[in-house]
């Protein structure tokens, strides 16, 4: 390997080797779970919001939150929040209120037909999660070893960002 070779050509050993497709499978799911509810929305003939509104939809779920805390929370990963609010208190689907306390704080909560759509992703993901176990894909313990490997990994670059300086 010169200095002029990109590290991803050089050869991998096998923590390093592993992290890279743990971590290229991670941004294969996200990508995947957005294409499967986009999927399940045209198959229910819902066009009006796009996957990851419903996602974001679903996370939200009963809470009343402000746009800042949803970030804060892990209801929404993405980087254009305000757009999506926007678009979602326009279809109907959430409302919006003005924060007593701090005027510039704005508050957001399901509509009814905001609820309606979360209980359909709610109801795609208990197919799945049925579907996974009767096949044989994944079962509950599985699942709590691939969910605590996850959280650790979230943990240890939660820590690297905090003591970063």
């Amino acid at each position: 390997m010169t200095m002029q070779t990109p590290v991803m050509e050089a050869p991998r050993s096998g923590l390093l080797s592993g992290y890279l497709d743990s971590l290229a499978m991670v941004e294969r799911l996200h990508r995947l779970l957005l294409d499967v509810i986009k999927d399940e929305f045209e198959r229910l003939g819902i066009l009006e919001i796009n996957a990851v509104q419903a996602l974001l939809l679903f996370n939200i779920g009963e809470n009343e939150v402000t746009a800042g805390e949803l970030k804060t929370r892990g209801y929404y990963q993405g980087s254009n929040v305000s757009y999506n609010l926007k678009k979602l208190v326009e279809t109907g689907h959430m409302h919006h209120q003005r924060c007593e306390i701090d005027r510039r704080s704005v508050r957001v909560r399901l509509t009814p037909k905001g609820r309606g759509l979360r209980d359909a992703v709610a109801a795609l993901f208990t197919r799945h999660a049925e579907g996974m176990e009767a096949r044989g894909v994944l079962g509950i313990d599985a699942i709590d070893t691939l969910n605590l490997s996850l959280r650790r990994m979230e943990r240890y670059w939660s820590d690297q960002i905090r003591y970063i300086y």
